[in-house]
């Protein structure tokens, strides 16, 4: 993580309209980030190499290799925090970058203060906070400090928000929680800002990554109308 200005978080903007890419830069500078600015996937991934940003903004269409094919790479390698930032508003696409590991959607035209909030909250979420205890469940353990996952004592790879959601469920068992209130508790954020279908999207994949079968669940239930819960076979233990 960069830390260059002290607390200054380093912002790489990638899109091909260089209008577009001034505009972010001038904003973020506003807001105290390191912005860096690249017109394509290839100079992006030139520049992640030679300065690591801590959040990357990523128009989809792009010259070249497209904005989806990049962060289909970016996530074999590695969580960077990626916020999709597009004038293709159709749900079809909204989900196609969320399964593929985006942890947000952002549509232009946006509201500058939005796009601020939402970087914040990714960053947020994506840095953690060290919580110095483990729950444990059988088969299932998360270690709060690390921010590791275990299944049948298997380490298994969790991007930030994903494991922020599966911590915020695991912590209140058998609690049914809206979509509207994980957007809230999770994501620092609501319906009126970011599309509640981010939820159930991200649900889909900590199942995808935790579950036997994520079509019969055994941790993560949907409680049709309501939302979802934590089911454990037993109550939690709490170490650490």
């Amino acid at each position: 993580m960069s830390q260059e200005s002290g607390d200054d978080r380093r912002v790489l903007v990638v899109d091909d309209d260089e209008a577009v890419r001034t505009l972010l830069a001038r904003l973020l500078e506003l807001e105290g980030y390191v912005v860096d600015e690249a017109p394509d996937a290839r100079t992006a991934l030139d520049l992640m190499q030679a300065r690591p940003p801590d959040l990357l903004l990523l128009d989809i269409m792009l010259p070249g290799q497209d904005g989806l094919d990049l962060l289909a790479t970016l996530r074999r390698r590695g969580d960077l925090p990626v916020i999709l930032l597009t004038a293709r508003d159709q749900e079809a696409d909204r989900v196609v970058g969320l399964r593929l590991g985006a942890d947000d959607y952002v549509v232009k035209p946006f509201s500058p203060a939005e796009l601020s909030a939402r970087i914040a909250t990714v960053l947020r979420r994506s840095a953690g906070r060290s919580r110095g205890s483990r729950l444990v469940f059988d088969g299932l353990e998360l270690d709060l400090a690390s921010r590791e996952v275990y299944v049948g004592g298997r380490l298994v790879e969790m991007p930030a928000r994903e494991f922020d959601l599966l911590a915020f469920l695991a912590g209140s068992p058998r609690q049914v929680f809206s979509r509207d209130q994980l957007l809230d508790q999770v994501w620092s954020s609501s319906g009126d800002w970011q599309d509640p279908g981010t939820v159930t999207e991200h649900v889909r994949r900590v199942r995808r990554r935790i579950e036997a079968d994520p079509d019969a669940p055994r941790w993560i239930r949907t409680v049709r109308g309501a939302g979802y819960r934590f089911e454990p076979d037993s109550p939690p233990s709490r170490a650490g």
